[in-house]
C-alpha cells in the first residue's frame, strides 16, 4: 500500500517539476502559452485578439502566382496610386455615358431605390467637354473626330483636304470601325451610348459610397452572380451562405475544395468575382454616413462595418481570402494595363476632349502610369490559361466569357443607382481587361501610325478600364488607413 503511494507521491513530483520548466521556458523566450479558441462567430471588438485581424493574416505570397502582399502594398500607396487618382480626374476619364434604365432581364424590377445617397445625377450636356460629346465612334485624333461629325457628301469633300494626316489604310480602317466593333468578343453587354436614355454621368460628383441600400434586393444581385455564373454546382454552398443547410463544422472547408479541384480558369473566375466583391465592400467601409446632421452629411471610415465584413473572428476566417482575392484581382487587371500599353503609345492615340492642353497632359500622365507597371517585376502569367488543348481550351473560354458577361447584364437587376452605375462600371472595366489579355497577338500587330482592323477599345471601355483599376488601386490603399485606425483602436 506504501509502495503505491510513494508512486504516486513521485508521480505528482516529476509533474510539479516539469510544470515549472516549461512555464519557466515560455518565460524566457517570451512565448506566450496558447489561449483556448473561442466559439463565438462574432464577440465583437474586446474578444478580438490582434493576431486573429484580417489584416494581420493578410501577408505572404497569393495563390496562383508568384507575387506577395506587401510588394503590392509599396507599389501601389507609393508609386501608382497617386498617380492613377489623378489619371481618373481628368476629364476624359470623369465623364462616363451610361443607361441606368435598362429593365433587369432575369426577374421582375424592384424598383428604384428611394434612398437620396442612391439618385446619381446626370451631367448636363453643357459641362460635358466638345469633344467628348461628339461621339467615340472613331476613337483617337482630332482628325478622327471631325470625320465622325461629317455626313458622307462632307466627308468626301474633306477627305481630300486632309490627306497629309490620314493615309488611305486610316480612311479605310474609320470606316471599318463599326463594324469591327459589333463582331468582336465583348465580355460584357454594352450599353447602347446612342439610346435617349443614355447619360454622361460626372464620376467625381457621384463617388461610390454607401448609400444604405442592403437586404434581400442587394442579396439577390449577389446570390445570382455566385449562385448561377461562378460554375458552382447547387450541391456545394459557399461559406456564410445564409440560404446554406447547417454543416456543423464544415466553416466552408467542402467549398474550398471544391474550388481546389477545379481547372485554374474557373478558379480564377471565382477569386475575380470576390475580389472585386471585396473591393467594393471596402468603398462602402471607407466612405460610410457617418452622420447626417444639420443638413450636411460626413462621410469616412466605419471601422466596425469593416471588421463585420472582412475580421477573421466575426467571418470564421473568411475575411484574410476575401482580400487576398482583391489582390489577385489587382494582379489581373494591372496585367491587363501593362499588355494594353503599346496600344496607348501610339502617336495616332489622342485622348481627345476638344482641348489639346489638356490631352497632350493627360496622355502623358497615362504614359507615367504604364512606366510604372512596366517597371513592376511580379505580374501574373496569363499564359497559363486557356492552354491545354485547343478545342477544350477555345469552348473553356467561350464559357468563360458568357457566364461573365451575364454578370454584367445583372447589373442591371441592381435597384440602388449609384450601386448600379459603380458596378456596371467596374464590371466593364475587369471585362475590359479580359478582352485585353486574351488578345495578346492582336495587339502585337497594331499598327503604329493608323488603326488597326484587330483590336480596338472605345471610349466608353477605355474610361471603365481605367476608373475600375483605379478602385481596385484606392481598395488597397484604403486598407493601409484600416490597419492603421484598427492598431489605434487596440
Amino acid at each position: 500500500m506504501w509502495r503505491a503511494a510513494l508512486r504516486a507521491f513521485a508521480v505528482l513530483l516529476l509533474a510539479w517539476f516539469f510544470g515549472n520548466f516549461v512555464w519557466g521556458w515560455f518565460q524566457r523566450n517570451n512565448i506566450e502559452p496558447p489561449a483556448p479558441q473561442s466559439d463565438h462567430l462574432s464577440g465583437g471588438s474586446e474578444s478580438v485578439r490582434p493576431e486573429q485581424s484580417c489584416l494581420c493574416h493578410l501577408t505572404g505570397v497569393l495563390d496562383d502566382c508568384f507575387c506577395d502582399v506587401e510588394s503590392i502594398d509599396v507599389f501601389n500607396n507609393f508609386k501608382l496610386y497617386p498617380r492613377v487618382r489623378k489619371l481618373t480626374e481628368r476629364d476624359y476619364f470623369r465623364y462616363y455615358r451610361v443607361n441606368l434604365k435598362r429593365p433587369c432581364p432575369f426577374w421582375p424590377d424592384d424598383g428604384h431605390c428611394s434612398i437620396k445617397d442612391c439618385h446619381v445625377e446626370p451631367c448636363p450636356e453643357s459641362k460635358i467637354p466638345v469633344g467628348i460629346k461628339s461621339g467615340n465612334y472613331n476613337k483617337y485624333s482630332q482628325a478622327a473626330n471631325i470625320i465622325a461629325d461629317m455626313s458622307d457628301c462632307e466627308q468626301a469633300q474633306e477627305l481630300g483636304a486632309i490627306n497629309s494626316t490620314l493615309s488611305n489604310q486610316s480612311k479605310e480602317a474609320f470606316a471599318d470601325w463599326a463594324r469591327h466593333d459589333d463582331a468582336q468578343d465583348h465580355f460584357c453587354e454594352l450599353d447602347d451610348e446612342t439610346s435617349p436614355d443614355a447619360e454622361y454621368v460626372d464620376l467625381l460628383l457621384n463617388p461610390e459610397r454607401f448609400t444604405g441600400y442592403k437586404g434581400p434586393s442587394a442579396w439577390r444581385v449577389w446570390n445570382s452572380i455566385y449562385e448561377e455564373n461562378c460554375f458552382k454546382p447547387r450541391s456545394v454552398y459557399r461559406p456564410l451562405n445564409p440560404l446554406a443547410p447547417s454543416r456543423g463544422d464544415d466553416d466552408g472547408e467542402g467549398f474550398y475544395k471544391w474550388l481546389e479541384g477545379l481547372c485554374l480558369e474557373k478558379r480564377v473566375f471565382y477569386r475575380l468575382i470576390s475580389g472585386l466583391h471585396s473591393s467594393i465592400n471596402i468603398h462602402l467601409c471607407a466612405q460610410y454616413l457617418l452622420d447626417e446632421g444639420w443638413g450636411r452629411s460626413v462621410w469616412g471610415s466605419n471601422v466596425r462595418e469593416f471588421r463585420q465584413r472582412f475580421d477573421n473572428a466575426e467571418t470564421k476566417g473568411e475575411g484574410t481570402r476575401r482580400l487576398k482575392n482583391l489582390y489577385f484581382l489587382y494582379l489581373i487587371e494591372l496585367r491587363a494595363l501593362y499588355k494594353v500599353a503599346p496600344y496607348f503609345e501610339r502617336a495616332i492615340v489622342n485622348l481627345y476632349t476638344g482641348n489639346a492642353q489638356e490631352d497632350g497632359d493627360t496622355k502623358e500622365l497615362l504614359l507615367q502610369v504604364f512606366n510604372e507597371i512596366k517597371a513592376f517585376p511580379m505580374h501574373f502569367d496569363e499564359k497559363s490559361m486557356f492552354a491545354g488543348h485547343k478545342i477544350e481550351a477555345k469552348t473553356l473560354k467561350e464559357e468563360f466569357r458568357l457566364h461573365f458577361k451575364n454578370i454584367s447584364r445583372i447589373m442591371d437587376c441592381v435597384g440602388c443607382s449609384k450601386c448600379r452605375l459603380w458596378g456596371k462600371l467596374q464590371i466593364q472595366g475587369l471585362g475590359t481587361a479580359l478582352k485585353i489579355l486574351f488578345s495578346e497577338k492582336e495587339i502585337k500587330n497594331l499598327a503604329e501610325h493608323s488603326p488597326s482592323k484587330g483590336f480596338q477599345l472605345t471610349r466608353q471601355e477605355i474610361v471603365a478600364l481605367m476608373n475600375a483599376f483605379g478602385r481596385l488601386s484606392t481598395s488597397i490603399h484604403q486598407l493601409h488607413n484600416f490597419r492603421q485606425l484598427l492598431q489605434e483602436e487596440r
